[in-house]
């Protein structure tokens, strides 16, 4: 039995409190927040002690740490994490800054403990089965990946103000999916980007629609779209073109029925909300990380494809602000 300390009780930080208290092999035993009432009613609401950051850390009966704290915090609550001998899990994204990332890789990379980032969407049940059929040689060689990502509605400026932007935010995660599914990184990213569903968003600076074209060294293509807005719901869609054939992977509908008359053919809308399209995926990120720490093998997701992502993050920052391709080369050593 792991016993585990979370610091984060906002909305993410409730998520993964859920898949730790249904599993049987990990145990909530303490919650840490900077608003100490939000840690103590979530403390209170699934059976664990709030404290303060600092006596979680140092508690050595606390075996590993999930970090659902602001961004801003991640790589130096990883750093003071495993110097404390814990394994942990944090949330994406590794950090605001790309510099920053490399170095709390490095800084871990010397404490010897394990790291797992949380990009879920590895472990939804569809995108794994469309992995593992690629994997299988089913299509053949990949040729062409499409991932598709909209949000039903804009998250409050507020929150974009403080988000690093919707590449480091919200795209983060199309990265990684890209780099699980091709089993490589891009050489090359290209970005547009626009602010046409809230222009507040643009006015802080930040875009809310955005398309980019990522090239590979063998001559792979994908391509992610983004958008804040999808009035019709999570939009959530994966396609994979092969030399032997094609790969899908559709939303997830509020229900399977289809009507049929002679006005048409219809059916549900996707899930509304993140939680009920990736809650399952959570329970799974969950369960793959205490089997690693249990068993001392390798994490399922590392540090250093948390930073993989956040360089091609840093790519199409830069690529919409030029208007030209970045070369993922050319951000080795860079500053952001």
């Amino acid at each position: 039995m792991l016993n585990i300390g979370l610091l984060g009780a906002g909305r993410i930080g409730q998520v993964h409190a859920r898949a730790i208290i249904a599993h049987p092999g990990s145990r909530l035993v303490a919650i840490s927040d900077v608003v100490a009432d939000s840690a103590e009613k979530l403390a209170a609401t699934v059976g664990a002690e709030a404290r303060s950051s600092q006596a979680l850390l140092s508690d050595p009966s606390i075996d590993a740490v999930l970090i659902a704290t602001s961004t801003d915090t991640h790589s130096d609550l990883m750093e003071a994490a495993t110097a404390a001998g814990k394994a942990v899990l944090c949330e994406k994204p590794v950090d605001l800054s790309l510099e920053r990332a490399r170095a709390c890789l490095k800084a871990v990379q010397a404490t010897g403990k394990s790291v797992m980032i949380g990009f879920n969407r590895r472990f939804d049940p569809n995108f794994g089965a469309l992995k593992a059929a690629l994997k299988g040689g089913e299509i053949g060689k990949p040729e062409l990946l499409a991932i598709t990502s909209f949000d039903p509605a804009p998250p409050p400026v507020s929150y974009v103000k403080v988000s690093g932007g919707l590449f480091r935010d919200m795209m983060i995660h199309d990265f990684d999916m890209a780099n699980f599914i091709m089993g490589e990184a891009p050489v090359s990213v290209s970005a547009v980007g626009s602010s046409i569903v809230d222009p507040a968003i643009g006015a802080a600076g930040d875009v809310d629609t955005a398309v980019v074209t990522m090239t590979y060294a063998d001559g792979k293509i994908a391509v992610i779209k983004n958008s804040r807005r999808a009035v019709y719901g999570y939009d959530q869609r994966v396609e994979l073109l092969g030399s032997e054939g094609l790969l899908q992977a559709q939303n997830i509908l509020e229900n399977s029925v289809v009507k049929s008359t002679t006005q048409g053919v219809t059916g549900a809308k996707p899930v509304l909300f993140f939680l009920e399209r990736y809650m399952p995926a959570y329970k799974a990120e969950w369960a793959a990380f205490v089997d690693a720490v249990q068993s001392g093998g390798p994490m399922p997701v590392t540090l250093a494809d948390g930073v993989a992502a956040l360089v091609m993050a840093e790519a199409a920052t830069r690529s919409v602000k030029t208007g030209a391709p970045v070369r993922l080369a050319d951000l080795t050593g860079s500053r952001s």
